[in-house]
């Protein structure tokens, strides 16, 4: 398969695909702490692998695509209570994207898909997604990997019908790319409420909290369904929502 990864490819390469119409996968996620059994970077992991996926699906049709370098960090702070957490504030995440995204439209690329791997990043991705397209004068889209594949994830997963925070989707989708990475001995105690991934829209005042005040474990869900298989059949079905919209 022709390289896909721009910081595996040469820049005249770069300039070859970015002359074909490419667009470019940009993965952002977090690195924060998931639970006593998974490392820090699964955000940052996962939103890079749904966009291999999505790349992959794309190279096999005969399409163009470049996945960029990922951001592995973002807003965290709910979490940083836990140790292992490292966050941005809302003005550096801005400028960190804008100036990422130039980067790539300066390069000669003109279509940028954001796809991020975070919870905590949607609210803020939604809403400097409109800025940085007005100051680049430049499309840029966003949507979070977990979210394309929403409604093949809710067919997959047994105790939960979306992700919510190291929990079985997570688990299963770490266990998929990267089991050694896994803490097997722990994954008994990786068990937290049920929470909704994003602000519950009933709750008529939102009020910040320490993601520590909802679950003491760092967990929502429950990850002791997880499975490999679950996770391999997650990754796809998010990388082929991902590359049938690109495809369109």
């Amino acid at each position: 398969m022709p390289e896909i990864f721009w910081n595996r490819m040469t820049a005249p390469a770069l300039r070859e695909l970015a002359a074909q119409g490419a667009p470019v996968l940009l993965p952002v996620g977090s690195t924060e702490q998931h639970g006593p059994h998974l490392p820090t970077g699964v955000d940052d992991f996962l939103s890079t692998e749904a966009c291999r996926r999505a790349a992959a699906i794309m190279v096999a049709q005969g399409r163009p695509v470049v996945v960029a370098p990922s951001l592995w960090c973002g807003l965290a702070d709910h979490h940083v209570e836990f140790g292992g957490t490292f966050t941005l504030t809302l003005a550096t995440y801005h400028a960190l994207l804008r100036d990422v995204c130039r980067s790539i439209l300066t390069a000669g690329f003109r279509r940028i898909l954001i796809v991020n791997g975070h919870g905590g990043n949607v609210t803020a991705l939604h809403a400097l997604s409109s800025e940085i397209c007005r100051e680049l004068s430049a499309p840029i889209a966003v949507t979070s990997y977990f979210v394309a594949g929403q409604a093949r994830i809710a067919e997959i997963l047994e105790d939960q019908d979306t992700l919510m925070h190291a929990c079985e989707g997570e688990t299963s989708m770490t266990m998929a790319i990267a089991p050694d990475l896994v803490d097997g001995v722990r994954l008994a105690e990786a068990v937290g409420p049920q929470i909704a991934l994003q602000s519950d829209p009933s709750e008529a005042i939102h009020v910040p909290r320490s993601f520590h005040e909802v679950t003491s474990s760092g967990v929502a869900g429950d990850a002791r369904a997880a499975t490999a298989e679950k996770g391999e059949a997650m990754l796809d079905a998010c990388a082929e929502a991902l590359a049938e919209w690109l495809m369109k």
